[in-house]
């Protein structure tokens, strides 16, 4: 006969308690039971009305809540809606405003025409057309170009306000120092100061294709097939003065006479001759500006000769050479190494003794 807890054939599975095995680690805890969403009535409730033998339970929940979330979600949550509520408001123009730096609209820019009394003096000696002249005692090259020392103003510290001289020398050394900028070769030097809104004006100007500035407002530069460069060290005097003309504005001006020894192109014994051009740059910076190492030029003032009075200097400057005669005669003198002399026409008489 079989046992009295197994049924004839045995225990099911073929081992003793096998049914009941897999479940034997499984424990209901009270938390288990109250989860469930199903309860089966009790023997009373079963008797009375019920056709079914469970019922449907809702969750227990906290009074006045609905699930209850924990600690660590409510915290994320609240810091999702704080940055973005942040978010929001700096971008709406909170109490950090966003500096989109100086408005860059193109240089204003005027150049005058000194006309020689007569033929253009010139030398195959460099040093001799230097010697006797008020170039003889400049600097050469870009150790000519000086800056003056920086002090902090009201809103700029010491160390922008050398971050703008800085900026301001290595314009006037790359548009008017440097041999190929001057021979026409390249303009890389001069482009890279600027902010992306003046390189878009600059590469107009160079190119003849804007109505509003010149190359030569830009520049400096010589047409390779009429003039090069004999001495590529440029004699050069002058200095820059710092202003902070606003509260986010900081203005700086090179004042500096740069004299070139040009030739004809051809032979190198041919003889060269002084070209005197007296500029004024001005630039002004801001707080991106100064961040971004940048330049806005805003202002150019140039005079330069000896040329012919009414040539096209909008591209190149043209210079007369030695032997060279003007084509009509000049109107009245203007010293280009006079720092404080301020033209009133297009064209000037070239000095005898320049």
């Amino acid at each position: 006969m079989a046992g009295r807890t197994d049924p004839p054939d045995g225990a099911p599975g073929g081992t003793p308690g096998a049914g009941d095995e897999e479940y034997q680690s499984t424990v209901f805890d009270e938390s288990f039971v109250r989860a469930a969403r199903l309860q089966e009535f009790s023997a009373q409730e079963r008797l009375e009305d019920h056709t079914t033998a469970v019922r449907r339970r809702l969750p227990e929940s906290v009074p006045g809540f609905g699930r209850v979330l924990p600690k660590q979600a409510l915290a994320l949550g609240l810091v999702v809606l704080l940055a973005f509520a942040a978010a929001i408001y700096l971008g709406a123009g909170g109490p950090y405003e966003v500096d989109h730096g100086i408005r860059a609209d193109p240089p204003a820019g005027s150049l005058v025409a000194l006309v020689p009394e007569g033929e253009v003096p010139g030398s195959a000696d460099t040093s001799e057309l230097y010697a006797g002249s008020p170039a003889e005692g400049y600097g050469a090259g870009a150790g000519g170009v000086a800056l003056p020392d920086p002090s902090g103003t009201a809103d700029f510290s010491r160390e922008q306000v050398l971050t703008a001289l800085t900026l301001a020398k290595e314009y006037v050394v790359a548009s008017a120092l440097t041999p190929n900028v001057l021979a026409g070769a390249t303009t890389i030097p001069v482009r890279e100061l600027l902010g992306a809104e003046q390189q878009r004006q600059f590469d107009s100007a160079v190119g003849g294709r804007d109505p509003v500035s010149d190359a030569t407002d830009w520049l400096i530069r010589f047409d390779p097939d009429e003039a090069l460069v004999a001495d590529p060290q440029v004699r050069v005097t002058g200095d820059f003065t710092f202003t902070q003309i606003s509260e986010d504005i900081l203005q700086v001006d090179g004042h500096h006479v740069f004299v070139y020894a040009l030739r004809p192109p051809g032979a190198l014994d041919t003889e060269a001759a002084l070209f005197t051009v007296r500029r004024l740059v001005r630039f002004q910076f801001g707080k991106e500006e100064l961040r971004d190492r940048t330049v806005v030029l805003r202002e150019t003032e140039t005079v330069a000769g000896p040329m012919d009075c009414g040539t096209d200097v909008s591209v190149t400057l043209s210079p007369l050479l030695a032997g060279d005669s003007p084509a009509a005669p000049p109107p009245g003198a203007f010293d280009p190494y006079a720092m404080d002399g301020e033209p009133d026409a297009p064209c000037g008489a070239f000095p005898e003794d320049g």
